[in-house]
This record gives C-alpha cells, sequence and structure tokens, in this order.
C-alpha cells in the first residue's frame, strides 16, 4: 500500500503557482509537436502547417476540455460559480470534451488550408498518448479521478480524500492508455498512414476499450454516480467514441476495396 499526499504545485514563481497539472499539458504538447515534426509527418506542406496548426489545437483542447467538463460532468455547480469556469488551472478537464474541440478546431483548420483533415487527426491521434499519460499523472499527484476501494498489495491511500486502500486507476489508465495506446498507434501508423483517417479509428475504438474497462476500477464522478446500466458517464462516452471508430474503419476498408 502507497500513500499518496503529493503537493499539486510543482513550484512558485514570484509567489505564482505552477501546478503538475498545467506543466502536463504543455509538456504533452512540446513532446507531441517535436515528436510529429520529426517522426511522424513525412509531408512538405503538413509539415510546414503544422506550427500553425498546433495554435488551433491549443485553443480546441482548452475550449473543448473545459467546455466539455462543465457542460457533462457538473452544469449546475458551474451555473451557480461562473468565476471557477476559467480555473482550468485547477483541474476539471474533459477527455471527450477535448477531442470534440480538437475535431472542430482540425475541421476549421484545414478547410481554411485545403488539407485533408484526417491526415491531421492521425497525426494527433498517434501523438496524443504522450499528453493522457502525462495528464493521468498529474491526476494520480492531484489526487482525483481515483480508484474504488480494494484490498490488492499496490493499493494507494489518498490521505486527502480519506483513510481507504484504493485502486490507482490513474495510474491504470497511464499505462493503457498512454504507454500500451502509444505503441500500438506508432506501429499501426508506419504501416497505414497513407490511408488517411484508419489511425484516428483505431485511436477512438482502443482509447475507449481501455477506458471503459479500468472505468470499472474508478470511482464515478461523485455529482453524477452511475447511470444507466450501472455505467458511469465515461463507458457511456466511450461507447459512443467507440462506435464511431467502427465506423470511420468500416468505411475505410470498404472505401480501400472499391
Amino acid at each position: 500500500m502507497f500513500i499518496n499526499n503529493f503537493d499539486p504545485v510543482a513550484f512558485e514563481i514570484f509567489s505564482l503557482e505552477i501546478r503538475w497539472y498545467s506543466l502536463s499539458y504543455i509538456f504533452g504538447l512540446v513532446f507531441g509537436w517535436y515528436f510529429a515534426k520529426n517522426k511522424l509527418i513525412k509531408d512538405s506542406t503538413q509539415k510546414e502547417y503544422f506550427d500553425d496548426y498546433i495554435t488551433y489545437l491549443i485553443i480546441s483542447i482548452i475550449l473543448g476540455g473545459r467546455l466539455g467538463y462543465i457542460i457533462i460532468y457538473d452544469p449546475i455547480y458551474f451555473i451557480g460559480n461562473p468565476i471557477e469556469i476559467i480555473k482550468i488551472w485547477q483541474g476539471g478537464m474533459s477527455f471527450h470534451g477535448a477531442l470534440i474541440g480538437i475535431i472542430i478546431g482540425t475541421h476549421f483548420f484545414c478547410k481554411n488550408k485545403n488539407q485533408n483533415i484526417f491526415s491531421y487527426l492521425d497525426v494527433v491521434a498517434v501523438c496524443s498518448p504522450i499528453g493522457i499519460f502525462l495528464g493521468r499523472i498529474s491526476n494520480f499527484i492531484n489526487s482525483e479521478l481515483y480508484g474504488i476501494e480494494t484490498n490488492v498489495p499496490w493499493s494507494v491511500k489518498f490521505i486527502k480524500i480519506d483513510d481507504l486502500n484504493r485502486h490507482p486507476s490513474q495510474i491504470y489508465e497511464a499505462i493503457f492508455e498512454g504507454v500500451v495506446l502509444f505503441i500500438i498507434l506508432s506501429m499501426l501508423f508506419n504501416r497505414l498512414r497513407n490511408i488517411p483517417g484508419i489511425i484516428s479509428g483505431y485511436f477512438l475504438i482502443l482509447y475507449s476499450f481501455f477506458r471503459f474497462v479500468i472505468e470499472f476500477f474508478r470511482e464515478p464522478d461523485q455529482q453524477l454516480g452511475y447511470l444507466f446500466f450501472n455505467l458511469s458517464m465515461g463507458q457511456i462516452i466511450s461507447c459512443i467514441a467507440l462506435t464511431c471508430g467502427l465506423i470511420i474503419i468500416y468505411y475505410k476498408n470498404a472505401n480501400r476495396t472499391q
């Protein structure tokens, strides 16, 4: 059993708190940008446009992630406390909201630049596990999104929350949605990069599968609890995303055989 008593503040600069949560986004974007430009993108035009695309991506992730969390997980609280909406450094971002934001932002960027949207989304799909890994580690440090009670030897006691021994579900997600997903998508990208969209489909399928399974070990959101068929909101949305991934794969494979 491990006792989690980490400080969510990494360091201070002139009394300004720099939190691990914020650093996870910064380093996730920097590492993802570097990997994309130096390892993934071969097309010269796409490589030239990619720096501009990152600006769209940052805005899309922040707006989509925050609005997704507000609308999906706790709208009543934020209606009553609107000033809390801007405090993204304290946490409260939705992955699925960020995903929708990325799709919308990429659509407008590619329409403006006359580019194939899936060529960019596929690159983002391969790089996303880097940010997911860092984000889940910061969730662990923040003692948030923790697991259900357990007696397994590797259980964690989040003493800022309660005295229960819990599954370190954030670490499970960091491993499977981060490390494992990154390895699989990187290998698939090398084989299927000439079929725009198919990597995005595999990302939706694999991420959603990992997320759905790990949610069984994760405490549901306090304000929502379990919903239909005793599933969490994350599991319900993951089912929708997985279905979208299957549809993309089906149509991409159908087009290949025509």
